[in-house]
């Protein structure tokens, strides 16, 4: 049976697009040099069906230049965080961010200095002024 194709990114692809998004473009070379000093070597090839694939969900973009190409993001960081978060919770949850944040709160995966700052966000967001 054929793999289902990721809603998302893949690890790998994340790691790509987070290597792009850091550079603010890259070429084929530049990530396999990345990929190398990151003492996780990849070889041009796998590079190259990663770009495509990124580039067939949209991810990124290529421009021509010399005999190779230069990849930009089309897609920024923040907005690639809100769709793995928007699949995330429907998917696992239900669409219900009530259940996504408790879970998040019963697992010990919420420290006491981000719980600070998640109130300090909501305050700000809902507008409040209390401290």
């Amino acid at each position: 049976m054929p793999r289902r194709k990721s809603r998302t990114l893949t690890e790998l692809e994340l790691e790509i697009m987070q290597t792009i998004w850091q550079l603010g473009e890259a070429t084929v070379e530049q990530l396999y040099d990345v990929f190398q000093d990151s003492g996780k070597p990849l070889a041009r090839p796998s590079i190259r069906t990663m770009l495509k694939i990124l580039q067939q969900k949209k991810y990124v973009t290529r421009n021509q230049e010399g005999r190779g190409y230069v990849y930009h993001p089309k897609v920024s960081a923040p907005e690639a965080h809100r769709s793995f978060l928007s699949d995330l919770l429907e998917r696992a949850f239900d669409g219900s961010a009530t259940s996504m944040v408790a879970t998040l709160l019963h697992g010990g995966m919420i420290s006491k200095g981000d719980l600070k700052e998640v109130k300090q966000l909501t305050r700000k967001h809902e507008g409040g002024k209390r401290k």
